[in-house]
Formats: C-alpha cells, sequence, structure tokens
C-alpha cells in the first residue's frame, strides 16, 4: 500500500501563487507516475500534471492545457515529496487538488489509471 498526505492549499487571490506538496509512504516501486488532479464543487475530477520516473535519472512532465506555463511538477525523491508550484492564479483553479500514484511509468490523464490517492486540499482563488 502506498499512503500519500497533501499540505499546502489555502486561499490567495488571482495573480497570486501556492505551492501543494505530497508526500509518499509505504510501498515504493522500481518506476512510477505521481499526478495531480483537482475537482470544483459540481465538476468530475480532472486532470492537472503528472510526473512519470523510470528508476533511472530521467522524468517526464505532462500538463493540462489550462495550466501550462502557470504551473510546474517536481520531485524530491530523497524526501519521497511531489510538489506541485502554482503561479498567476486564476478564480478557475479553484477546486480540492488531490495527489495521486500509480507503479509504472506511462502517464495517464484518467483518474481511473490511478491506484493511490490522497485526502485532498482545498484551494480557493478569489477573484
Amino acid at each position: 500500500q502506498v499512503q500519500l498526505v497533501e499540505s499546502g492549499g489555502g486561499l490567495v487571490k488571482a495573480g497570486e501563487s501556492l505551492r501543494v506538496s505530497c508526500v509518499a509512504s509505504g510501498r515504493t516501486f522500481s518506476s512510477y507516475v505521481m499526478a495531480w488532479f483537482r475537482q470544483a464543487p459540481g465538476k468530475e475530477r480532472e486532470f492537472v500534471a503528472a510526473l512519470s520516473w523510470n528508476g533511472g535519472s530521467t522524468t517526464y512532465t505532462k500538463y493540462e492545457d489550462s495550466v501550462k506555463g502557470r504551473f510546474t511538477m517536481s520531485t524530491d525523491n530523497a524526501k519521497n515529496t511531489v510538489s506541485l508550484q502554482m503561479n498567476s492564479l486564476k478564480p478557475e483553479d479553484t477546486a480540492v487538488y488531490f495527489c495521486a500514484a500509480r507503479s509504472g511509468w506511462i502517464i495517464s490523464t484518467f483518474a481511473s489509471g490511478y491506484e493511490y490517492w490522497g485526502q485532498g486540499t482545498q484551494v480557493t482563488v478569489s477573484s
């Protein structure tokens, strides 16, 4: 089993920045994908960003179009932590942000493609 715990959500104004992080514990994998999804009230959970590590020195990242250039995902393997730096936040970024994980190195943009989930952290952007 893998446990994921998010932190760092909060309330910010439009144009400001926020960083959310996810600490993983439990079972480890030789290769893995870590992802961020978000879910706004009344909407389906949607893909935000993902990072794939193939067990070597290479990582791959993928971003949803609306966050490209504003959000950056990074990893600190020594701390089993992935982070999502969110800049130039917009009110439409308001949602609960979930960390997700799966074994393997192929990135999926579908929530059903992930085995493990955190409890989520609220990000609210006021106009």
